[in-house]
Parts: C-alpha cells; sequence; structure tokens
C-alpha cells in the first residue's frame, strides 16, 4: 500500500510540473519577435524620394533635408527627379520603377495632383508606403481610386500666399492694377495660392486684379508671359507670383524694361528671390521649409513602416520674408 501511495504522490507532482512548463511566461505573450521589434529599424529599409526637379533651388533644399534624415538613420535612399516641373509623365515612370525595384517606401512631391494617383495606387497595392509632400494629391482623386489615407506634409499654401501679396498690396497709396502669376493649375499648392493671393487683393479696395495668367512655375514662361500682360495692361503696379521662379523672371523684364515701380511679390524664399527682397526689386517672398518638409517625409514614412501612428496632415511653419528682416 505505501509504494502505491508513493507512485500515486508522484504521478501527481510530474503533472503539476508538466502543466506548470507549459504555461506561457509573460515576456513571450506581450514581446514580438527581434525581427519585429518597433525599435527603428534604420539601415536596409529602401526610400526612394521622387521630387519635381533640380531646375528649382527649392527642391535642392528638399533633397538636402532629406538626407539630414537618411545620415540620422542610416536608411538607403534613392533621390530622382523629373527633368522639369511639368514633365509629370517623367514622374509617373520614376514611381513604376520603384514599384519594379521593390522600395519599402516613397515619399513623393508630385507635380500634379491628379495624374500620380493611379500609380500611386499602384505602389500602395504592391505593399509599398506612400507619404506625399509639398503638393497635396487631389483629395477626390485619391478616393475615385480606392487609395488607403495618406500621410500629408506641407504649409498652409493659401495663408502664406495671402500674406505675400498682402503686404504687397499693404503699401500701395492710390488705385493699382494687379495680376497674378499662377504655377501648374493642376497642382492643388499652385491653386491654393492663387486663392489666397485673390482674398488679399480682394480685400484691397486700391487693387483690381486685370489678369489671372498661369506661368508653370518657369522663369522664361513668366517673362514672356509678363511681356504679354503689361503688353495688354501697360499700367500694372503689382505682381504676385505663386513661387520665386516666375518672380525672377518677372523681375528680369521688369529691369530690361525699366519698370521701377512695380511691386512684385514671391514665393519660397529662393536666395535670388531673397537678394530682390533685398534690393527692393522685389517686395517679399515666403519661406515654406523645403528642406523640413523633406526631413519630415522621410522620418514619417520610417515611423509608418514601423506600424506607428502618424497624424495624416503635418503644416510646416512657414515665415514672409522681407527687406526688413534681411538687414
Amino acid at each position: 500500500m505505501g509504494v502505491v501511495r508513493y507512485l500515486f504522490i508522484a504521478l501527481i507532482l510530474l503533472l503539476f510540473v508538466a502543466c506548470g512548463e507549459s504555461k506561457p511566461s509573460i515576456s513571450s505573450v506581450t514581446q514580438p519577435p527581434a525581427e519585429t521589434s518597433k525599435a527603428a529599424p534604420a539601415s536596409g529599409v529602401r526610400v526612394a524620394l521622387i521630387m519635381k526637379t533640380l531646375t528649382n533651388p527649392f527642391f535642392i533644399e528638399m533633397e538636402k533635408g532629406a538626407r539630414r534624415a537618411q545620415q540620422e538613420t542610416g536608411i538607403d535612399l534613392k533621390v530622382m527627379t523629373a527633368t522639369q516641373e511639368t514633365s509629370i509623365e517623367q514622374q509617373i515612370q520614376l514611381v513604376e520603377n520603384q514599384i519594379e525595384e521593390g522600395v519599402q517606401a516613397i515619399v513623393i512631391a508630385p507635380g500634379d495632383s491628379e495624374r500620380l494617383v493611379p500609380v500611386l495606387k499602384k505602389a500602395q497595392d504592391a505593399g509599398i508606403r506612400v507619404v506625399n509632400i509639398d503638393n497635396r494629391l487631389d483629395a477626390k482623386a485619391v478616393l475615385a481610386n480606392g487609395m488607403k489615407p495618406i500621410p500629408f506634409i506641407s504649409v498652409d499654401n493659401e495663408q502664406a500666399a495671402y500674406l505675400s501679396a498682402k503686404f504687397a498690396a499693404d503699401k500701395l497709396t492710390q488705385p493699382t492694377e494687379a495680376v497674378i502669376l499662377e504655377g501648374i493649375r493642376s497642382a492643388d499648392n499652385a491653386n491654393q495660392r492663387k486663392l489666397g493671393a485673390e482674398r488679399a487683393f480682394r480685400e484691397n479696395s486700391r487693387v483690381r486684379v486685370v489678369a489671372m495668367e498661369t506661368a508653370n512655375w518657369k522663369i522664361d514662361e513668366a517673362y514672356l508671359m509678363a511681356k504679354q500682360v503689361f503688353a495688354a495692361h501697360p499700367n500694372i503696379g503689382l505682381v504676385f507670383c505663386a513661387n520665386d521662379m516666375m518672380a525672377i523672371g518677372v523681375v528680369k523684364y521688369l529691369q530690361e524694361t525699366g519698370r521701377r515701380k512695380v511691386r512684385v511679390a514671391g514665393f519660397d524664399a529662393l536666395d535670388e528671390a531673397k537678394v530682390a527682397v533685398f534690393e527692393g526689386r522685389m517686395t517679399g517672398t515666403v519661406d515654406q521649409q523645403a528642406a523640413q518638409q523633406g526631413y519630415q517625409g522621410v522620418m514619417t514614412v520610417l515611423k509608418v513602416l514601423r506600424g506607428e501612428a502618424v497624424p495624416q496632415e503635418v503644416l510646416v511653419e512657414s515665415r514672409l520674408i522681407t527687406a526688413g528682416e534681411l538687414k
């Protein structure tokens, strides 16, 4: 009987130990495997930054910001641009190329708010994370193509343009004809800047807008457009340009034709524009922190890759640059 009791007790103890070993530990339940840890993945992650062009110094600054993020994180960053800001088909092909190469993420400053949407949907379907910077993708096109929501990083273009145009108009002392030079009309940021300038001019009873034309962000087109609008309206005394490249083209025309009293407002805070502001050939420009947009775009897409929650919209602070601040 004693042997039987001993065997019975031993069996109970053995079963108790076995059950104890089968119970998972707290750490094994709550800690993810090392390869899926939410610590920064950094090196080995391939990110493509696709911009409009490098002929505009604004995008050179944007790349500098993205490169700073690369240095901090150790990612593999590839920077690509189209030939010109109007080369939308080239941008589409750049996205196609990155889908084929199998990058993990794309940060894009789209040249067109609608035409890039289908290929970016294709990138999403391939498992590529997308972050939109600078120029907002069209919300209706995104919805119509079935894209998942993506983070957007830029500035408040409408308000910044309003401040630039308002500063130029506030100095007027008599009725003045004005013109607005727009960017690419299918780009959301161009439209927002036009709306901001319109609002500023509408609020000033001395200003009468006599023309709104596009120069597609380009110096040479702005020069030629200035020639046309001043031929049609020789009394223009105020010009708002939706970027500094176009403002530079207008200033060149004004200098060549000896029109010294025309007030020109810009947007982008390019070095050449800041010199023009300092010398009085422009009234002001807007610093929209291109480098910060590039930096935030890359850092945001890395958070997305780690599965972290990110804001759907981040507005970088912009600043009006006037001669007083440059002296």
